[in-house]
């Protein structure tokens, strides 16, 4: 057998170095070198892969797990993907472990499942699952904080679904280092990823969120997993959101609405009838737009609030949508629109807490403010979209008639788009309004 080597590892950017320092070449983080032994798992539980002709794959059209969730199998791309790894991360009590003991019960009851947990005892996990009215005949629950056991039982039970709660309490016994520090992240992510692509395993792994929002450990880790999910959610708000950030089976961005309840997480399948309050719309300075999210349109409502400055540096407040644009847009009204707010304070807010980061709200925004501005309603039954360029031209925006459908669903009268995003035949009663410059828009929703 071979001798185990020692190395030193940083505990901040994970870099390895042969000889112990107070600082570490790469970051220059002081105190932060741990010795680690590092040894190579032999693997013989695991079968090696074997080379496949191309052709053979090609004809294998692949099969995909429904998780009993719509919106999640939305956001992972229409289904789970066998010996695919997917990284959930989220706020502490955002309810990370309580979706995935749902979607782990909801699998086809044929699937055998297995979920370890090492946050939890048993009869922890078995309370969740009571209060949940949970039901599965092929799960099964291990409690353990050793990778090394948690994918022998999984081997040995022949899961084909594998869910880890969570990564951070995992550690290998090879690494002399604690659970959660960075090579153990790495090196335990990594054997879950080889596992899950040799034994053709899905594997879910729930991961802890640092201060800004981000994976704790290594951004590595992110790159070597196949889907990453992030919870959103407002605590004021009964509402959470999932997104993909990265996922290779389907779109990036895609987004999926769930509400919390007693039983658990119960799927939003029509997202656009929360974030619109009726009547709220019909106030000045409330401007209703079609977002773009992954694959779907969504309805949003933008609202704006301008105010007498109190200082001679005015207030710039965008929540939901870019600072920086807000600015942007409030130089192309005063240029192009004939409205000077120099000394006014300027608030914008999507509602719902909904972050949309595409230039289609540009027209909204700019209409919500000067509906506030004038304290005028825009007209009763009109959506809004489309982005505005320093020449105080309305630009189009992708995907155009399909954000006017969406807005004739909802029961919409009149839409306010760029020229070229004018559908040929207007879908429904709906009345489109195509605009090619900025006053063009003012002058028709006012």
């Amino acid at each position: 057998m071979a001798r185990a080597k020692i190395a030193y590892v940083c505990a901040e950017c994970g870099a390895h170095s042969v000889k112990w320092a107070g600082q570490c070449p790469d970051c220059a983080a002081w105190n932060t070198l741990i010795e680690t032994r590092l040894a190579p798992s032999s693997g013989s539980e695991i079968p090696g892969a074997e080379a496949s002709p191309l052709g053979d794959l090609l004809d294998d059209p692949g099969e995909r797990y429904a998780t009993g969730f719509s919106e999640f199998d939305r956001v992972i791309g229409g289904g789970l993907v066998p010996g695919a790894v997917i990284l959930l991360g989220g706020d502490p009590g955002v309810g990370k472990s309580t979706l995935l003991s749902q979607v782990a019960a909801s699998l086809p009851g044929a699937l055998p499942v297995c979920y370890a947990t090492g946050e939890e005892s048993l009869r922890q996990v078995a309370h969740r699952s009571e209060r949940l009215k949970l039901e599965h005949s092929s799960l099964t629950i291990l409690a353990e904080t050793s990778l090394d056991r948690v994918l022998a039982q999984a081997l040995k039970q022949k899961a084909r679904v594998l869910v880890i709660d969570s990564i951070q309490t995992m550690g290998s016994d090879e690494l002399g280092s604690a659970p959660g520090s960075v090579t153990q992240l790495r090196e335990c992510v990594g054997r879950i990823v080889n596992f899950a692509k040799r034994i053709d395993t899905a594997v879910f792994v729930i991961g802890h969120v640092t201060k800004d929002g981000s994976i704790a450990g290594p951004r590595v880790v992110e790159h070597m997993v196949d889907t990453v999910l992030y919870f959103e959610s407002d605590p004021a708000s009964r509402y959470t959101l999932i997104r993909s950030v990265k996922n290779r089976f389907g779109a990036s961005g895609e987004m999926g609405v769930f509400s919390m309840t007693d039983s658990g997480f119960r799927e939003v399948r029509n997202p656009s009838a929360i974030f619109l309050s009726r009547d709220s719309v019909v106030e000045p300075g409330s401007v209703v737009s079609v977002a773009w999210e992954g694959s779907r349109p969504l309805l949003v409502e933008v609202q704006a609030l301008v105010a007498d400055g109190a200082g001679t540096a005015p207030k710039r407040l965008a929540q939901g949508t870019d600072q920086n644009r807000l600015a942007l847009l409030l130089a192309v009204l005063q240029r192009h629109g004939t409205t000077v707010l120099g000394g006014e304070d300027v608030f914008v807010n999507v509602v719902g807490g909904l972050k949309i980061g595409e230039t289609s709200i540009d027209l909204p925004v700019v209409l919500s403010i000067v509906s506030s501005f004038l304290d005028r309603r825009v007209a009763e039954g009109t959506v809004s979209f489309g982005e505005i360029g320093l020449a105080g031209e309305i630009r189009p925006v992708r995907f155009g008639e399909e954000r006017v459908a969406a807005a004739a669903q909802q029961g919409f009268r009149r839409a306010i788009v760029p020229k070229s995003n004018v559908p040929k035949q207007a879908p429904g009663e709906i009345e489109v309004i195509g605009v090619t410059r900025l006053r063009e828009a003012l002058d028709a929703a006012m």
